[in-house]
């Protein structure tokens, strides 16, 4: 590396952050690009995943881990915050159904914004809301494009399957008709940050009486709007 801080280990892990930035690479990549020593490289890749640096894509090669993702968000936070409430009350008037923006908190997700439908019946989560992430489409965004051993480790006891994760990623937006509260729909669409990590889901619900059986159908492409939106908010400068 051109610039060294003198701590070597510290040196040689960033080195390998470094490359990763570049997209998806093997350990043969990584002892290349590097030029550190194989066994050093794979020491310090391996400390690296079980921290959450990196991580290992379907194919097994080494890729930018989610916790940078994680900080990123917790660094940006008030930005997305501040940029959520009138994506969200935009989304809210075109849609006509109550919108909110959420996050992943451990092992559940939480409301972090929220733009209400103003009358008649509604699906109210107040910010501050605590949900599973077994249930519900915001949940399905949230996890569907986690590295495979919290995917899996994800998908025990929710109500979606990894075909259906599988879907998700496919199209872009997840839906759920009663998965969360019998007579509730919802249509979610993934915030991504400026790595490509997603960091929170903006969703629409509602009763399933207004959103159908296929609420996707006819909602997806205003939530993938308004999440794009966002991600294009975080991704500037």
């Amino acid at each position: 590396m051109e610039h060294t801080s003198g701590v070597g280990v510290l040196d040689k892990a960033t080195s390998i952050l470094d490359t990763l930035r570049a997209g998806p690479t093997t350990l043969a990549g990584l002892v290349s690009a590097t030029g550190l020593a194989r066994p050093t490289a794979y020491r310090l890749a391996v400390a690296l995943e079980h921290h959450r640096l990196i991580a290992r894509d379907l194919h097994g090669r080494f890729v930018l881990g989610p916790l940078l993702g994680e900080l990123s968000a917790a660094a940006g936070e008030d930005r997305l915050l501040a940029a959520a409430k009138p994506v969200l009350a935009r989304l809210r008037d075109a849609t006509g159904e109550s919108a909110h923006l959420y996050r992943r908190q451990g092992e559940n997700r939480i409301c972090v914004a929220s733009s209400e439908r103003l009358s008649g019946l509604r699906d109210a989560v107040s910010v501050g809301t605590v949900l599973s992430m077994k249930v519900g489409s915001a949940a399905q965004i949230l996890l569907a494009w986690e590295e495979p051993e919290r995917l899996h480790h994800g998908l025990r006891g929710a109500r979606f399957t990894a075909t259906a994760l599988s879907g998700v990623r496919r199209r872009g937006w997840a839906q759920s008709v009663g998965e969360r509260e019998p007579g509730v729909a919802s249509v979610s669409a993934p915030v991504r940050g400026p790595s490509g990590q997603v960091l929170a889901a903006v969703t629409v619900s509602g009763p399933i009486g207004r959103f159908t059986r296929q609420p996707g159908a006819h909602l997806s492409r205003a939530v993938v709007d308004a999440a794009d939106h966002l991600t294009e908010v975080l991704r500037r400068p």
